[in-house]
């Protein structure tokens, strides 16, 4: 009856160290170690032909990461959420689903070239946005945890550089912070994989690859850091 964890990676394919720090991350020690305590699952991969073919969106051009719901189109999506609800899991207090962890990163190429395509197919205009420069997490608006968000920014912190806001009107994506390297969205409601389980909490992590201060291995020590700074965290609650 351990409560449960779930580490999700690769919803978007070419976000790839979402995918290698978790699997990086069961061959640690601290693993081994968190396991005495949860039970914890790892899907390192949710979008495997993402991954093979670096994309962002499945061969249908549907982004995976916006269909986490009863009416959600993509294989990824529904695969996944069909696995988990096989489980027959449900909150924490009935050593269901504690925590969730969604590994993403932001990229120069979303600004680049996703985002203009996503609004071309759907006939929009595009209007070019920022790319936050750092680490953020990305909380669900009814249950951002933010205590919990902390511990885990103050984890990754000690690897690489956290995101400031953007402008002068303190936004990250042109979402107000709810504090230092953290938004809220209604993750449900946009079908987002952090909302894949019912979870006391849930987060996405966002990692900028294309920084100067960062490398690859860093991307996933961070990602790595993020996982300990949260099962560190609800391990000092119990």
């Amino acid at each position: 009856n351990k409560p449960c964890v779930l580490i999700t990676g690769g919803v978007h394919g070419y976000e790839t160290s979402g995918v290698q720090a978790a699997i990086q991350f069961v061959k640690t020690q601290q693993a081994k170690k968190y396991a005495d305590h949860f039970d914890i699952l790892v899907c390192p991969c949710v979008s495997p032909w993402g991954y093979e073919h670096i994309q962002r969106w499945n061969p249908f051009a549907e982004d995976p990461n916006r269909s986490f719901r009863d009416d959600g189109t993509t294989d990824e999506s529904r695969q996944l959420l069909t696995y988990l609800r096989s489980l027959g899991l449900t909150t924490a207090n009935n050593g269901g689903w504690l925590c969730h962890l969604d590994l993403h990163e932001t990229t120069d190429t979303d600004a680049q070239e996703f985002r203009p395509a996503r609004q071309s197919r759907d006939g929009k205009e595009y209007v070019p946005d920022g790319i936050p420069d750092g680490f953020y997490l990305v909380a669900s608006d009814d249950r951002p945890q933010l205590e919990w968000q902390a511990a885990i920014l103050e984890s990754v912190e000690k690897i690489t550089h956290i995101a400031p806001p953007e402008g002068e009107d303190g936004t990250i994506l042109s979402v107000p912070l709810s504090q230092k390297g953290t938004i809220a969205v209604p993750g449900a409601t946009l079908g987002l994989c952090m909302s894949a389980v019912d979870a006391e909490f849930a987060t996405t992590t966002e990692v900028y690859p294309d920084s100067p201060q960062c490398t690859d291995e860093i991307c996933n020590r961070a990602q790595i850091a993020s996982i300990r700074g949260a099962l560190d965290y609800l391990l000092s609650r119990t």
